[in-house]
């Protein structure tokens, strides 16, 4: 929690640090103290009457509202704390023209969005990790510039928006994309306390707000002054600090030494270190600042791989701004090297993180594999040595590094969450219609407005060179993009899957698919069988991470339920549809096609008839019972060999050096 305060407090002093990703589980006061800072920043100076907060002493000469002068009227304020909604729309965001005025009274107005509202304040974002990507773009692209363009339907306005942006989410809930975690200045891991005594004065505290919440405001209005007037003084202070080109090298040696891409990593390190500096009240900044500006600058900027967790070697970042070079190490190793044997990768106390890789890009973390013991699956808890024994008798199988997989898609045209998978109809995309609006336009269609309205015009008395429009000629455009679905892996972990290390294909393909998901903004499942019934390993979740780490603890053995394995998941989709019933499901079952226990499958497939489906044919060997494709045809479902899958990046591969040789040559 002390990382968190300190990394609001830097923003607070300098709004060049680029904003806080504040990620923890549930119920640890994430949203609590973001609003409590807003309460602390000092009140601004206003323009009256200015719909875009501008400061009396410097008005933006682009504001909409202006020009304004500099001696005309001004009122006093706190500073805004606005929230963004996950489900804002970008005209809510950035703002629009408003279309009707436009169309009904021939005024172009603009309408500011939320980003006009949160200039010189806090712009809060919950679950940002659920917020649609263009409007994590936009927003960040506001951030960074201090300036929201808007430019749309014969509409071109620029206006300041310089903010403190915090966004805060639940990792469980699914991950940012790299590039959208890049674009925040500072990353933060909160995690709720452990000690009982703070435990109790959290309690105590929240008890005593809910009892008499004005006496608890009175009790500490002393110290949230205090608090305001430090940040005030902090932020006079800054201006003066000095960045000595000592400490500028520092932070590009530390930067380049944790091989982060790109230089915003220099250039947030460098104001975070300047904010720390006016924070303790110095007039240069020093190693220390250095150091507590790198700690929240760069752990989220070391992800190479989506299934990665953000981290940072703090022992390693000791090394570089010492000046160590990087094959000083005790034992000879680069300072970012291997670690010793059975010392976790970040240098911490904890394991390695579930997801990690290293240089050869084995996904696993397992040791390699043993050769197969031969025995087959008629003997509960069997299955070949791929990897170590599971405490129910099973084994564990090792997974490759995930590659390229084709497309797979529900066939239709759907209405989800906007995605990459399926055709949709969604905000963003190309125009295949028009239709009258629901409720407010937001999206005009003109072409289609003037049609309507055109054959109107001898019974509306129409005199002069305009159309006469009424609300009911309004018609919006209607898109075709790209949607996210609801991707169900239905995964054989019985003792046939385990022979002849099967099962580490297996795995290498089904963590492609969910690397594949990832990208493609999908929800994902993971439902298992083995023994004698199904597991649903992970409930229907954003968080592809965690079914990659559930995926690579999979045991293997046993008997094979098939019909269990497709109830379930007639069972898992069957309440998805009342959750979420724009989601539509892909179900992709992975499988050799045998039922050795757990009922009737041809019965069991009958329950998912009309769910868009996948059969991925694991069964290999000379001879070869067809029994996958058998189960393809009673789901409906497209068949696809499971070394298809692989056979991809081999092409890819072979084209690639087809390429290079052509370029050589």
């Amino acid at each position: 929690m002390d990382d968190l305060k300190l990394a609001l407090l830097l923003n607070a002093v300098s709004p060049r640090v680029g904003g806080v990703l504040v990620r923890g589980e549930k119920g640890t006061a994430k949203s609590t103290i973001v609003r409590a800072l807003a309460a602390q920043l000092p009140a601004v100076d206003v323009v009256a009457a200015c719909r875009f907060a501008c400061d009396p002493a410097a008005p933006d000469a682009s504001c909409p509202d202006g020009p304004h002068d500099p001696g005309g009227p001004s009122g006093r304020r706190p500073a805004a704390l606005v929230e963004l909604p996950v489900g804002a729309s970008e005209d809510r965001l950035a703002g629009s023209l408003d279309v009707e005025r436009a169309l009904t009274e021939g005024v172009k107005a603009f309408e500011p969005g939320l980003l006009a509202a949160a200039h010189r304040g806090v712009l809060y974002v919950d679950e940002v990790n659920l917020l649609h990507d263009h409007l994590v773009d936009l927003l960040l692209d506001a951030a960074a510039l201090g300036t929201c363009y808007v430019e749309r339907e014969s509409l071109s306005v620029r206006h300041a928006a310089r903010f403190l942006l915090v966004g805060t989410m639940n990792p469980e809930e699914g991950e940012l994309r790299p590039q959208l975690l890049d674009r925040f200045g500072l990353t933060v891991e909160v995690q709720a306390t452990r000690e009982p005594k703070e435990r109790a004065e959290v309690v105590r505290r929240r008890l005593a707000f809910e009892a008499d919440p004005d006496a608890f405001a009175a009790r500490w209005a002393d110290a949230e002054a205090g608090l305001a007037g430090d940040i005030r003084l902090a932020r006079e202070r800054l201006e003066a600090v000095r960045l000595p080109d000592e400490r500028l090298e520092q932070i590009a040696a530390v930067c380049a030494g944790f091989e982060v891409d790109g230089l915003r990593a220099d250039l947030v390190t460098a104001n975070a270190a300047l904010a720390h500096a006016a924070w303790r009240g110095r007039d240069e900044v020093t190693a220390e600042d250095v150091r507590a500006a790198a700690r929240l600058s760069l752990p989220h900027r070391r992800r190479r791989d989506p299934f990665d967790a953000p981290g940072l070697d703090e022992s390693l970042l000791d090394e570089l701004l010492e000046g160590d070079s990087p094959g000083d190490g005790p034992d000879g190793t680069p300072p970012g090297g291997a670690p010793p044997d059975g010392a976790p990768p970040d240098g911490g106390d904890g394991p390695p993180p579930s997801g990690g890789s290293d240089e050869r890009g084995d996904h696993s973390g397992a040791p390699p594999t043993d050769p197969p013991t031969g025995r087959n699956e008629a003997e509960p808890g069997s299955g070949s040595a791929d990897g170590p024994g599971n405490a129910d008798g099973g084994t564990v199988a090792a997974a490759a590094a995930a590659h390229a997989v084709p497309l797979l898609e529900v066939p239709g045209v759907g209405d989800g969450a906007a995605g990459r998978r399926s055709r949709a109809r969604t905000t963003r995309g190309k125009v295949t219609g028009a239709r009258r609006p629901a409720g407010r336009l937001r999206d005009p269609h003109l072409t289609a407005t003037l049609l309507a309205a055109a054959p109107r015009q001898r019974a509306r008395d129409r005199t002069g060179p305009g159309l006469v429009l009424r609300p009911d000629d309004l018609r919006e455009a209607v898109r075709e993009g790209r949607e996210g679905n609801l991707v169900l892996f239905v995964v054989d972990a019985s003792g046939s899957m385990a022979a002849r290390r099967r099962m580490t294909t297996v795995k290498t393909a089904v963590l492609s698919l969910l690397l594949d998901a990832y990208q493609r903004r999908d929800k994902i499942g993971l439902i298992t069988f083995r023994g004698r019934d199904a597991d649903l390993v992970l409930p229907p979740t954003s968080s592809v991470e965690a079914g990659a780490a559930r995926l690579r603890a999979l045991p293997t053995g046993g008997r094979t339920p098939l019909a269990a394995g497709l109830v379930r998941a007639a069972e898992v989709l069957r309440a998805e549809r009342l959750r979420d019933p724009a989601r539509r499901p892909l179900l992709v079952v992975v499988t050799d096609g045998r039922a050795t226990a757990g009922g009737d499958a041809e019965r069991a497939a009958g329950l998912l008839t009309g769910t868009a489906g996948i059969v991925v044919d694991c069964e290999d060997g000379p001879v070869r019972l067809g029994l996958a494709g058998r189960l393809a045809g009673r789901l409906g479902a497209r068949l696809v060999p499971l070394g298809d899958l692989d056979g991809i990046v081999r092409r890819h591969r072979d084209l690639d050096r087809a390429h290079d040789r052509r370029k050589a040559a």
